[in-house]
């Protein structure tokens, strides 16, 4: 029989010829070492020119296509291609991998570049994002990620000269980057007039904020900043690839085969033209260039690599060659020689020399080569080509012989015969043609059996037979010359082959895995003399297998390398190498063979070797030699712990729900009860599938696990102690060295870990986002810093964390099959093992992944536990076999049998060891496990009288042991505990049922006691009371469901799972009757009550029959069941019976002869039932959840006071009701512990606990009953019911908008007037009168020259241009719908606000203004650091788009409130906008919510810009969060119907729920503001005026009505903890909407802010040294002395928008603006105040001066107009002539007219002269849209209008004649210029306005310039006038969308301009030009 192993022998890369020179840059760099760094494949190659010698860098699993040198030039970087590519940090010394990082990129990895320090990484990717990455390489983490750009990146680099600044170019763009926080911000590169927008392949920085660029035309690009400086024209004569920097200067590489070199100022240096010199080619193009000194490495497209030395460059050196691109196919060995010759694509054929390693010839052929072969004396060289020709040459000097061409398509494959004599030649043509050399290659014969094309042969030793393989898998035979088929398969019998390189045949089966048919493997050869084979195959494998090998799925040895398919494997002829060709790739592998005697001294000498884990792979032949698997390790590898729902899906259902249920949530539903229920004890342990679970704590207490809770037992007192917060079952634990602290992990749909201190049972730290489905190992190192774990997904994902900060190190895929243990190296924290099924793995860290290598042993064993030994390279591990296998390092060393059976524990101590097997022995060894020091058994006969329970049996499978205090824990299989002392008496101190399901439970009539009965096959009785032990046990012949004590407590029934049922002593648990009538499990059994005389047992056939017990017979059954029974209840009489089943019916049956009954609900209610554990019925109808479709309320018991209805049901969860239970979704309190189904619950006789079995978890968990009078006790943790009342404390009509907004972002705004008709810039123009006439002009014009566009009267002599616009003044404030955003600053000197993208700094002393604008758009929060380690630091945070981390995303801009210096940007998923931000006490971390669906809540390091935890806040707003001023861990969330309690545990956020049940009637209301008080107390304030007051997270007390309306904001003083409360109330002699209160919110102070509002509503409150700073929804911001209450308003603002009118007046700096809140103010600008206001009572539109300054007119919503006297603000006249909105309002130049241009398309002229009745004397028609700005000319004789449809026309004034000559219209000059069309401003429409538009716009005074704003928000200035289409500009950023107004102020010193969405106005100094 042939051997089933893999081979012994294998092996060793030796050498690759080629270099990766298509479609990649910049590969090619000179180490330290002067060694030489690329990449070939899926290989980096380091390569020695002085020594002639490479080495392998084999980390990759695909072609690899980008490479980094770190600055040190050690450390190289490389980055591949792949569905999950990762990048990989290696060393090029030891070519070992230093880091891998991974999981970002996808597709591939297209560049890489290291800073100038080399700590950090940046990586492009080749998705459709093109991402971009930067990484601190070392711990494998990312620094901050972004698209890149649209299309694909050719490089990037950093800049090296200023820190965080990064450039990347690529198709059609550059980018300049800038990193700050996490966030990369681009700035596109500005090409300008300088160059053309081209595409950029390479790019190098410089000092001075230069950067040189190459760019695809051959020029060079130089560049300043971000923009065009100057080109360097011609630099290359066609793209420039690669661009080098070093010491002297910069290195460029271009198509054009030429390096250049350039000195430091880019001044030409020298050029080397490679296609002049002697190696040179026509095509030569170069793809990398580098020089270091006076050496230039350089790289070729076509796989070249040359060296040149600077001082002699006409004589580049040729170091390395390989094929061009293109298919590799063709490989043949010489028969006598160490020659290789390959055929490619490329139609070159080389020969290679596999000593020299070196090409010795190389000649090209007409066509691409796919084949060649070398005759038997090796004197011709046959070569078949693609076009179906082959040729021969002579392999001396590569001359042709002949040249044949018989067939159409391409020859695949051709051999001489052995005795030299014929040419066998195998085409896709279907057939073989036979040759005869010696007749000059005439043809002999023809092979035509098969049907597809020829793709291996093989001739025989004799040369008289020919095999083939063809395409569609068919093995043929020919005899030979002839060609003629053999079909009698007797002849071949005998048949020698003399090679063997078919794929198909019985001597090679093994090569095929077992159940494929594909066929992926494209070459084979075998070597006859070592036995062994080698085969290449599609996924780049190169395999080594025994030959021959008969059965499929033979063992192998694999070896990557080639990164796709591998088209050619052949050994040399003397097998010392194998050569292998990469089709791809098109590269050559020579590798070494290393035979058996040769691979034990190899092993320690190929470090490379162990990088590709070449070892034997596990393939799935025959397992003969695998032992059998034990029973119970089978048992536990099937285990997949999958559940249908998941805890983490309830959420998500409820919602779901929730519609459904929207009418039932409006009725009144009945409360919880008062009292509730504390777990006290549990009986159980998990032993049955965990294993090293169990262990002593610092205090000498026992931690395990069981269930969903980790138990803290103390021995002496026998009490436990619970940590609650898993919330399902728990598989692993492990105790930190210093045994204070315990990690479990749990099951779950992402499951986590927790880090816990036993002593006070909090959380430390909660690892989640990496495991699936469960964790089902955990390891702390030595130090206790880190923790490893591993998850139960496919890959068994194992993951290294710095738990306290909950930080992922690294993650790498384990292993296929199961891992059982992992365990951290205690001497070198980066090393760990993982053991499991057929599976032992020595893992080391690097960066972001694991390395892991398989232990070298002979056959794979499953292994069950490991342990480190007391040296780091000792390792032992117990086997499934009952072997310790002793390792060192990665070698087994030798194995000790320890234990019959396996070993599933071994605990190493100071000086030895300790064991534990399934043969239920504990075993003592020495420290080599050379002698084994002392044995215990664990048996009954040697258990301590003080024990707490009994054992089962004699010698359980042990599962955990543990040493510590004097004496050896030990938990089994069977659920117990035991305590071993060392002298060999045991006590029992926890036990619990074994595995299977727990259904059956009964507790005692009138005792502590309780029977269960388990699917174990076994009854217990246990002791309730303090003594807490199992009191007897027995075992039954099959396992039960249920049992039952009779009323006088001395029988006990119990029914079993075949359908029989016996009675039992209920103190010896002797039989007393048995009785077997049914088939189906037995469900329910009860006695009636009184003498108990009958017993009703319930079979899930459907039955219930009914016994006498005195006279054992059956006396009665109750049939008409449509399903199996699930609960039975007598009534008191015992004459009733009550059923429900499994179909959610209810029946009632009379006793005891089982006659069926109907009974009205309203009767049933009355009657008066001895138990109540039913879940059907109007009583009860309140416990089935709102998703009841997923779970099952499985059993209920009522106490028997008949007060509370305790229920279990299948999500693990212990609910309490008040009973009845009427009404549906009753509210409860709910009770986590058991992990999966509760089975049945039950309550003592007395009420005083609570009794409840778990199906899966098979514990029994006993509760204490704390009745109603207890207070103190309410802080258990149960939780709240389901669906909140839908009642939320009112409405509010702020609330509502504010929860409603959706905020526009500014970059996808829409136009905001409803345009109709083609833009100004894609309208047809129509010729000028110029171009009309020119061809008919004189050649001297005698025309009067054309007048000025416009009137400039009033600027003096001087005409200036304005070259820039300076931010002055921004009159505005956000407060109707942003919170808590004022602030003082500096000790009250200066204060803190926004309005628009733009935050404010005001200082009050000198009232002048500074601005932070760096934000892109809407800021929505704001917040100030109140640490005095970072003064002045303000967090900001603004609207955005989707959270794809674009600089469209929403960010936070932290900053310095004086410098206005970005300390960090936090770019974040919150898609929407970040509506909250707070700072935390020490002020280092940063807690902010998003808008986006979730309501997301995260945390930062703001400093770092890194996120510490995240997590889904609430599905509807939220309004708020706060951290605890004394805290970094606790934060508040209020918002609509939700008040949370968080925790940051490590880097996971826990939170809870408020709890209102303590206070009768409470109800969860919309909470707005949240502040704190000492003692943990929180205060929230809420919709309806009433301030909850919280300790810890249950609600204590209600302040009833603090404010009549919502409670907006609320403000924690922290030096005295004064709180101040701010909200919406009418102003009254008692109360005003501003409160100050003492820190327990009991007493106040209100104040009255005097701004002559009906309502006050105030949004934002901050409390200062004596004075209170309030903002207010009206955007006031008023400051409020508190001993005097006087107030100072220091900012006014429009309270409602958009702001539409805007007038400056003619000759002083005052404007004024009219707004849709129906006001009229007055603003001066040098005051920088408002100087007045006027109601008007209607939303105005429009406003204007008259040109004396004396009148101001005013359009109005309502189409009404008003004209007032300034003087005395006195209304002069009004009209209203049309009903709707008035658009624009102008005095003509005399002062005679009013134009009024309306929406009704219309203009009316009214006459001023005539007096105040204001009668229209003229309109001007046919305007064919609504009027948007009007403009008068300077006398007064023309109007012209711009018109909703983009048309621009002109009338006559009065008489309202439209005017349409152009020539008339271009003589015009005009007073005012506001239009935003008309020829002479079609420049100022740019390119991306298809939704938006140009707004408005205006002439400056001098006529030189032109504003404009547009619906994106920007102010724009233009030179006018500018008739060319997308004129040059400046932008000015800082409003939000929609502008809808600008205008110029006298002589042209201010523009002011008006926002629409931001309600506000900004006032921007002109900065004038020169003279």
């Amino acid at each position: 029989m042939a051997d089933r192993t893999a081979p012994n022998c294998h092996l060793r890369l030796e050498w690759v010829y080629g270099y990766r020179g298509h479609q990649c840059r910049n590969n090619l760099y000179y180490t330290a070492a002067k060694e030489i760094v690329y990449f070939v494949a899926g290989v980096g190659v380091v390569y020695n020119t002085r020594e002639h010698k490479q080495k392998f860098y084999l980390g990759h699993n695909d072609d690899i296509i980008s490479l980094a040198l770190h600055p040190e030039r050690v450390l190289v970087a490389t980055g591949q291609v792949g569905k999950e590519p990762y990048i990989c940090v290696w060393d090029s010394y030891t070519v070992q991998t230093v880091s891998i990082l991974k999981d970002v990129h996808t597709h591939g990895v297209a560049c890489l570049a290291f800073d100038l320090e080399g700590q950090c990484l940046v990586s492009v990717g080749l998705d459709s994002k093109n991402t971009i990455c930067v990484w601190d390489w070392r711990r494998g983490k990312v620094l901050a990620a972004a698209p890149g750009h649209t299309d694909r990146i050719f490089d990037i680099s950093w800049d090296l000269y200023q820190p965080s600044k990064l450039v990347s170019c690529g198709v059609k763009h550059i980018k300049f980057w800038s990193l700050c926080g996490n966030a990369l911000t681009p700035k596109r590169g500005v090409f300008g007039k300088t160059g053309d927008l081209q595409t950029i392949l390479c790019l190098a920085c410089a000092k001075d904020e230069v950067t040189y660029s190459g760019a695809l035309n051959g020029d060079i690009y130089v560049w300043k900043g971000i923009n065009l400086m100057r080109t360097v024209q011609g630099a290359h004569g066609s793209g420039i690839f690669s661009m080098n920097v070093c010491e002297e200067g910069f290195a460029t590489g271009g198509r054009d085969g030429c390096v250049r070199l350039w000195d430091l100022n880019f001044k030409p240096i020298t050029v080397i033209d490679l296609r002049e010199t002697d190696q040179g080619y026509k095509g030569l193009s170069v793809r990398s260039v580098c020089w270091r000194g006076d050496h230039i490495l350089v790289g070729t497209q076509d796989s070249e690599i040359f060296e040149v030395v600077v001082h002699d460059r006409t004589k580049p050196f040729l170091i390395m060659q390989g094929h061009c691109e293109g298919e590799l196919w063709a490989l043949a060995v010489h028969p006598t020689k160490p020659l290789a010759m390959t055929g490619s694509d490329d139609r070159s054929v080389r020969i290679w020399s596999l000593i020299d390693h070196a090409l010795i010839a190389r000649c090209n052929m007409e066509e691409p080569i796919r084949c060649a072969a070398v005759s038997t004396d090796g004197i011709h060289l046959a070569l078949g080509m693609k076009d179906g020709s082959f040729t021969v040459l002579r392999v001396r000097d590569m001359t042709e012989v002949v040249h044949i061409k018989d067939r159409k398509e391409a020859i695949h494959e051709l051999k001489y015969s052995p005795d030299g004599a014929h040419l066998a030649v195998g085409s896709n043509d279907n057939s073989v043609d036979i040759y005869g050399v010696v007749q000059r290659y005439k043809k002999v014969g023809e092979c035509i059996g098969s049907n597809s094309f020829i793709t291996h042969m093989d001739w025989s030793t004799d040369s008289k037979f020919l095999q083939t393989n063809d395409g569609s898998g068919r093995r043929l035979f020919y005899r030979m010359p002839s060609g003629k088929e053999v079909t009698n398969r007797e002849e071949l019998k005998l048949v020698q082959w003399a090679s063997w390189t078919c794929v198909l045949g019985p001597e090679i089966n093994g090569i095929w895995p077992k159940y494929s048919d594909i066929n992926d493997i494209n070459s084979v050869d075998a070597n006859f003399n070592n036995q062994v084979i080698v085969t290449a195959d599609d996924y780049g494998l190169v395999k080594l297998l025994r030959y021959p090998c008969v059965k499929k799925g033979a063992k192998f040895k694999k070896y990557l390398g080639h990164s796709a398919h591998i088209t050619n494997a052949r050994w040399s002829h003397d097998y010392q190498w194998v050569i292998t060709i990469g089709g791809a790739d098109h590269s050559v592998f020579q590798w070494k063979f290393v035979p058996e005697r040769k691979s034990k001294e190899a092993l320690h000498i190929a470090p490379q070797e162990t990088l590709a884990d070449s070892n034997s792979e596990e393939s799935d032949s025959d397992q003969s030699d695998v032992p059998e698997m034990d029973s119970e390790i089978e048992q536990e590898t099937q285990l997949t712990y999958r559940r249908q729902v998941y805890k983490e899906d309830l959420p998500q259902l409820k919602e779901q729900c929730k519609e459904k249920h929207r009418a039932m949530a409006m009725k009144k539903r009945e409360r919880a009860p008062g009292s509730g229920v504390k777990l006290h004890f549990i009986h159980g342990y998990r032993g049955y599938d965990c294993r090293s679970n169990l262990f002593y704590t610092q205090t000498g207490e026992i931690v395990y696990h069981v269930a969903a809770i980790g138990v803290v037992y103390n021995r002496q007192q026998n009490t436990q102690r619970f940590y609650m917060g898993h919330d399902d079952d728990i598989l692993c634990l492990a105790i930190h060295p210093l045994k204070d602290f315990v990690a479990t992990g749990q099951v779950g749909r992402d499951s986590s870990i927790h880090i816990w201190d036993t002593e006070t049972l909090k959380p430390m730290s909660v690892l989640r986002g990496f495991h699936q489905l469960g964790v089902c190992a955990l390891d702390f190192s030595a130090d206790g810093k880190r923790l490893a774990s591993v998850g139960l997904d496919d890959n068994h994902t194992i993951v290294l964390w710095d738990w306290r900060k909950g930080e992922k190190l690294s993650a790498m895929r384990g292993s296929k099959d199961k891992i059982f243990v992992v365990k951290i190296n205690p001497y070198l924290p980066d090393k760990l093992i993982t053991a499991g099924v057929k599976h032992m793995k020595f893992w080391h860290k690097a960066g972001g992944g694991l390395i892991g290598r398989k232990g070298n042993m002979g056959k794979t064993e499953t292994m069950m536990c490991a342990v480190y030994g007391w040296s780091e390279e000792m390792v032992f591990s117990g086997t499934c076999t009952g072997d310790i296998c002793i390792w060192r390092d990665m070698f087994l060393m030798k194995t000790v049998k320890a234990h019959d059976g396996p070993v599933f524990s071994v605990h190493a101590l100071e000086k030895g060891f300790v064991t534990g097997g399934k043969d239920g022995i504990v075993a003592l060894w020495d420290d080599t496990f050379e002698r084994c020091l002392k044995t215990y058994a664990i048996k009954r006969a040697v258990l301590a009288p003080g024990s707490k329970g009994l054992l089962l049996e004699d010698n359980p499978s042990i599962r955990a042991i543990s040493l510590g205090h004097g004496h050896i824990l030990v938990g089994t299989k069977n659920g117990e505990i035991l305590e071993v002392d060392k002298s060999g008496p045991i006590t029992l101190l926890v036990q619990g049922h074994m595995e299977g399901e727990v259904w059956g439970l009964a507790t005692h009539p009138h005792l502590p006691l309780c029977a269960t009965v388990s699917d174990d096959k076994t009854l217990r009785i246990w002791d309730l009371s303090p003594s807490h032990c199992m009191l007897a046990v027995r075992k039954l012949r099959k396992g039960g469901r249920c049992c039952c004590f009779s009323p006088d407590g001395k029988a006990l029934a119990v029914g079993l799972n075949d359908g029989s049922f016996i009675i039992v002593n209920a103190d010896t648990l002797e039989d007393l009757v048995s009785f077997h009538h049914r088939k189906d499990i037995i469900s329910d059994i009860r006695f009636s009550p009184g003498a108990g005389k009958y017993l009703a047992v319930a079979s899930g056939d459907t039955f219930v029959d009914i016994y006498n017990v005195m006279s054992s017979k059956r006396v009665g059954v109750c049939k008409g069941c449509l399903n199996y029974i699930t609960h039975l209840d007598w009534d008191k009489r015992g004459k009733l019976l009550q059923v429900n089943t499994g179909a959610k019916e209810q029946f009632f049956f009379e006793a005891p002869r089982g006659k069926r009954q109907t009974i009205p609900a309203t009767e049933v209610e009355k009657i008066d039932w001895c138990t109540w554990t039913c879940v059907l019925g109007t009583s009860v109808e309140g416990v089935w959840p709102l998703i009841s479709e997923v779970t099952e309320v499985t059993a209920a018991c009522l106490s028997n006071d008949k007060k509370v209805l305790a229920t279990g049901d299948d999500l693990g969860y212990v609910k309490l009701f008040r009973y009845p239970v009427k009404g549906k979704y009753a509210k409860f309190k709910r009770y986590v512990a058991h992990s999966t189904h509760v089975t049945n619950v039950r309550w003592t006789h007395d009420d005083s606990l609570l009794v409840t079995v778990g199906g899966g978890d098979t514990c029994l968990m006993i509760w204490a009953h704390e009745p109603e009078g207890h207070r103190e006790f309410k802080q258990c943790d149960s939780e709240e019911s389901d669906i909140e009342s839908e009642d939320d404390g009112g409405y509010d009509s702020d609330v509502t908008r504010e929860n409603e907004l959706n905020y526009t972002i500014k970059a996808l705004s829409t136009n905001m007037r409803p345009m109709t008709g083609v833009k100004p810039h894609l309208q047809l123009k129509e010729p000028s009168v110029d171009e009309r006439y020119s061809s008919v002009r004189p050649p001297v014009s005698r025309a009067l020259p054309q007048p000025e566009k416009l009137q400039t009267n009033n600027v003096g002599k001087k005409k200036r241009p304005i070259e820039d616009l300076v931010l002055e003044l921004v009159f505005g404030y956000r407060g109707n719908d942003c919170r808590n955003n004022v602030h003082y600053l500096n000790e009250g000197a200066d204060i803190i606000y926004h309005t628009a993208s733009v935050g404010i700094v005001l200082n009050l002393t000198t009232s002048c203004q500074s601005f932070y604008v760096e934000h892109s758009d809407d800021i929505l929060c704001l917040t100030i650091n109140q640490h005095p380690k970072f003064p002045n630091v303000v967090a900001t945070g603004q609207v955005g788009d989707t959270g794809d981390m674009s600089a469209t995303s929403p960010s936070i801009h932290v900053w310095d409130a004086m410098t206005k210096q970005t300390l960090s940007v936090l770019r974040c998923f919150h898609s929407g906008g970040v509506c909250s931000v707070s700072f935390s006490a020490t002020g280092k971390l940063l807690l902010s919510v998003g808008l986006d669906p979730e309501h997301t809540v995260t945390i930062w390091k703001w400093q770092e810009g890194a996120k510490v935890a995240s997590r889904i806040g609430h599905t509807q707003r939220i309004f708020v969060a706060e951290f605890r001023p004394d805290s970094d861990t606790h934060f508040v969330s209020v918002g609509i119907k939700h008040v949370r309690f968080w925790t940051l545990a490590g880097r996971a956020l826990l939170s809870k729920k408020g709890v209102l049940s303590s206070i009768e009637d409470a109800r969860m209301q919309t909470m707005l503001s949240v502040a704190f008080g000492a003692n943990n107390l929180t205060f929230t304030g809420t919709i309806s005026g009433d301030v909850c007051v919280w300790k810890e997270h249950i609600l204590v007390r209600i302040v009833a009505k603090a404010h009549t309306g919502p409670v907006f904001t609320m403000y924690t003083t922290l030096r005295d903890g004064l709180i101040v409360t701010g909200g919406k109330e009418r102003p009254s002699k008692e109360g005003g909407a501003l409160k100050l209160w003492d820190q327990e919110l009991k007493r106040c102070r209100a104040f009255r802010l005097e701004t002559g509002q009906i309502i006050d509503c105030v949004r934002s409150v901050c409390r200062g040294k004596g004075k209170i700073l309030v903002g207010t929804r009206n955007a006031e911001i008023i400051e409020v002395g508190e001993k005097n209450a006087a107030c100072n308003i220091l900012v006014n603002g429009h309270m409602d928008g958009p702001i539409w009118g805007l007038g400056t007046h003619p000759s002083r700096d005052v404007f004024l603006s009219a707004a849709e809140d129906g006001t009229v103010r007055l603003w001066d600008i040098p005051e920088k105040k408002m100087l007045n206001k006027v109601n008007l009572g209607h939303p105005a539109r429009t406003i204007s001066y008259s040109p004396e300054g004396d009148m101001v007119a005013i359009g109005m919503k309502n189409g009404e107009f008003i004209i007032l006297l300034v003087a005395s603000l006195k209304i002069w006249g009004k009209k209203r002539d049309r009903r709707s909105p008035i658009q624009d309002i102008r005095f003509s130049p005399n002062s005679r007219y009013l134009a009024v241009g309306s929406t009704e398309s219309a203009v009316d002229f009214y006459d001023l002269t005539l007096g105040p009745q204001l009668n229209r004397i003229n309109c001007c028609r046919d305007i064919p849209s609504f009027v948007m700005q009007m403009d008068f000319s300077a006398d007064s004789a023309y109007v012209q209008i711009s018109t909703g449809a983009y048309k621009r026309l002109v009338y006559e004034v009065p008489s309202g004649r439209q005017v349409t000559e152009q020539t008339q219209i271009d003589r015009i000059t005009w007073a005012t210029w506001t239009s935003v069309l008309g020829d002479e401003v079609v420049g100022i429409w740019s390119r991306n306005t298809d939704k938006a538009d140009v707004t408005c716009a205006c002439v400056s005074h001098s006529g030189l310039n032109i504003v404009t704003g547009d619906d994106f928000g920007m102010v724009k200035l233009f030179d006018f006038p500018c008739p060319e289409k997308f004129a040059k500009h400046k932008r000015f950023l800082g409003h939000s969308a929609h502008l809808t107004n600008v205008r110029f102020s006298s002589g042209d010193r201010f523009v002011v301009s008006a926002g629409g969405d931001d309600r506000s106005l900004f006032v921007w100094r002109c900065v004038h030009a020169p003279h």
